[in-house]
Order: C-alpha cells, then structure tokens, then sequence
C-alpha cells in the first residue's frame, strides 16, 4: 500500500492504471448463495421444526429475538461456513442472513453472540435459563426428515452404525483420555441410511462403542415401522458392534437382519486355514492380491453368543502377508452368497465414513462447552446443518455435476457469492457478481428447488 486515508486507498499501479479501493459499495454480502438453503428449507419445513423443539420461557412482550430466529441464524451460519459463536458479533449484521433467519426488522441487527451462547446453554428452564431443548423432539425430528424424503416405502433400507472420536483441549464434563485414540474425546454415536443422518447421540469416552447403540435402533425402527410397516431392515456396523444383544434383539424382530465385522482371533483363523493357503499360493504364482470367500457356523467358546451363526470370511493374502477378514450375519445365503455379502453389503458401509466427515466440514467437532448437554445441542444444530445442505444436494443438484459433491464443495461453488444488497419497503433485491463462474448450475439448482 503506497497511499491512504479516511475513504480510499490508493495501490502500486497496474501497468499503466491505478489502483484504488474504499468501502462505499453499501451493504453487500459474501453469501448470496445461501438463498438456496432457504428455498430448501421451504421445501423440507425444516427450521420451524426444529425451533418447535425448544421451550421458551422468556416474557414474550420483552423478547426481541425468537427462538426461530435465533436457531435459523445458527443453523445457516453453519452450512454457510461460520463456525463460532463470535462469529456472529459480525454476522448479525449482515443483511442476507438476516434474510435468512427471517427477521422483520432488517435494519435491526440478529442475536449476538452472548444471546445465542444462553440459547446453546439452556438446561431446564429456571431462574437464570429460560429456553431449554428437548432431546427427544430433535431426536423424533430427524427420524421424520428421513421418512419425508422417500415417496413411496423401499423394500429394503440398510441403517449404518459408527462412531468417531471428538477430541477435547479444555476441561469439558465427561472428558476422559482414550487410549487408543491418544487424546482427551468424545465418542459420539451416529446412525445413517445412505447419505440421511437419523441419529447423532455424544457420549463419554470411557464406554464400549456399541454402549446404548440397542437402545436407538430400537427407537428409530420403531417410528421407521409405524410408518413403513413391510419394510426390510439391515443393521450394519464394524466389529464394535458384534454384540449379542443386539444381534439378539434382530433375530427377535421381524424382517430386521444384520451384518456385523468381527475381530479377528487365532479360532477363526485356524477355521479358515485352507482358504488363506489357497490364497497365499495364488499370490505366489501371480504377485497379485489373492481373495478366498468361505463361510461356517460358529459360536463362541466363551458364551458371549446365545447361539450358532453365519460367518463368512475373506481369506485374502495382499504384499506377502495375510490379511483375513469376518462378518457375522442373520442374512440367508440364497440372496447373499460369501463374496456378495461382504463386497457388495459389508463394504459399502466404507462410504459412511464420507458422512461422518461432512458432520466435521459442518464444525461438529466444535464441543468448547462446558456441559455435555450443551454440546449434545452443538452437535445437533451440526446435525440439522448437514440435513439442510444434503436435501439441497438430493433435491437442487440432482442430475448436476455437484450431485455427490461433499459440503465444503458446494459451499465454496454455490454459496460464496458477493451480492450488493438493496432493501425497500416491499423488496430486498440482491444484485449478485456478473463474474460469478457457476450461473448455469445455480440456475439450475433453483429451478430443481422451485418445482
């Protein structure tokens, strides 16, 4: 910079032309493409909802901001890429999210930062917390989003069952240092049918992954079956989630199967011995990875099975060494031979590993609060962020280049728009930049919403 005052700034030339800047553009924004997540919105009915999940026990003649105002404002900072509630000491001025949460007063700033720390904070409405959440309305909320999305009932849908660390750097309730993770965490459960989240439940570190999982599949299958009674269900999980209660409680219930992975152990190894030589001498004659499907009926030594079941084994022999691998399934082998069970069934669920890392791009991983309760909400509000973002990508990019795009993606192609903003008594009229790269695609996607 060679050159400033109060109003402009003057830059090194160009060539042969001069460089000037100064802020008297007016209110501009640097988010105009999240106009698509409201159109969305209006589509799934989401925001309402979810502010409907909260108690607000605040004087309604001395409330000037509502709860679905304060939610919605949260929610789309989110997806918008905003992750911090300091953020918003900034954010609440900006007239397209204004936009967004719906405020009446455009002029007005939203809640501030402080505000909306007292909103994620509420516990049971007292004295000094005068909103409160329910964890059970969200948890019902996110359950009816996933049915709302199909039109007619599938036969078959498959429910995805995984965990993941959330890592702690202060002195957050319920910390505890996983060993195997090498870190202060969390240990957040999370349930997923293809790419919709129906469950996202934080939990202490210090437990078995599969802890309180029994207790969720019981809950969801049951609104799934009060609204799709024929339809067959599929649990599927990695081997922290071999456990005989819940693989119990699958063969109790009707049309509800299971594929789990095992941990490996010398009995099983030894079972599959012939197999994993065949596929070693394979691999000597090729230098090629070698696979070998078998499966048996095994039980436990040890009683921790109630009774015999179907494992189907991949004695595979990769880079000189053996790599052998088990699944436990109550599915039957006439429609699920070995070797299409596990690659085509079992190793699909590799793709919620995708789903859980679009929850981080959404800041889930953000749990500073002191309170787990706190943080659970944290967690949901992510949560709610990623159900707007994906129905924008199920029902606006569909047949476009963007159609399995990620979050960050299609944030920084359809949402990072400058936008000059101008409201009058009647209209708030964005005029968008002409040098924006992606206008047929954004074209496209609001006709795809507008249907």
């Amino acid at each position: 910079m060679t050159e400033c005052n109060q109003s402009t700034f003057t830059f090194a030339a160009h060539f042969s032309r001069r460089v000037e800047a100064s802020f008297e553009a007016g209110a501009m924004t640097s988010d105009a493409g999240g106009l698509l997540l409201r159109e969305t919105d209006l589509r799934l009915n989401l925001l309402g909802r979810l502010a409907g999940c909260f108690v607000d026990g605040r004087n309604p003649e001395l409330v000037k901001h509502s709860v679905v105002e304060m939610v919605a404002q949260r929610v789309y900072a989110l997806a918008l890429g905003y992750e911090d509630l300091n953020d918003h000491e900034q954010l609440r001025n900006d007239p397209l999210l204004q936009v967004l949460a719906g405020s009446t007063e455009l002029q007005e700033p939203l809640a501030g930062k402080s505000t909306l720390n007292r909103l994620e904070h509420g516990g049971p409405p007292d004295r000094y917390k005068k909103i409160a959440y329910s964890a059970e309305a969200m948890d019902q909320l996110l359950v009816d989003l996933f049915l709302e999305s199909f039109e007619q009932p599938p036969a078959e849908i498959v429910l995805d069952l995984d965990t993941t660390d959330v890592e702690l750097h202060g002195r957050q309730e319920g910390r505890f240092f996983h060993g195997y993770y090498d870190e202060y965490c969390y240990l957040p459960l999370y349930i997923f049918s293809g790419e919709h989240l129906l469950c996202v439940r934080l939990r202490e570190a210090n437990i078995d992954a599969s802890a309180g999982s029994l207790a969720e599949v019981e809950r969801i299958i049951g609104q799934i079956r009060a609204r799709w009674p024929n339809t067959r269900i599929i649990l599927r999980g990695d081997s922290g989630f071999c456990r005989n209660e819940l693989m119990d409680w699958c063969e109790q219930q009707q049309d509800v199967h299971y594929v789990f992975g095992m941990a490996r152990n010398e009995r099983l190894r030894k079972i599959i011995a012939p197999a994993l030589a065949q596929a070693g001498a394979w691999y000597r004659q090729t230098l090629q990875p070698a696979r070998v499907f078998t499966e048996f009926v095994h039980t436990t030594t040890t009683g921790s099975w109630s009774r015999s079941r179907r494992v189907v084994a991949k004695a595979e022999h990769i880079a000189d060494k053996e790599n052998p691998r088990y699944v436990v399934t109550s599915l039957e082998a006439s429609p699920w031979p070995a070797q299409k069970l596990y690659e085509e069934l079992y190793c699909a669920r590799g793709d919620m590993e995708n789903r859980i890392k679009e929850q981080y791009q959404l800041f889930a991983g953000r749990v500073s609060a002191q309170t787990m309760r706190a943080n659970q909400l944290r967690l949901y509000l992510s949560a709610m962020a990623y159900v707007l973002v994906n129905g924008l990508r199920r029902l606006g990019l569909k047949a476009t280049e963007l159609a399995r795009a990620e979050v960050e993606t299609i944030r920084t192609r359809l949402f990072k728009i400058g936008a000059l903003v101008r409201i009058s008594v009647r209209r708030v009229w964005l005029s968008m930049a002409s040098s924006y790269p992606w206008q047929p695609l954004y074209a496209q996607v609001w006709a795809n919403l507008r249907r």
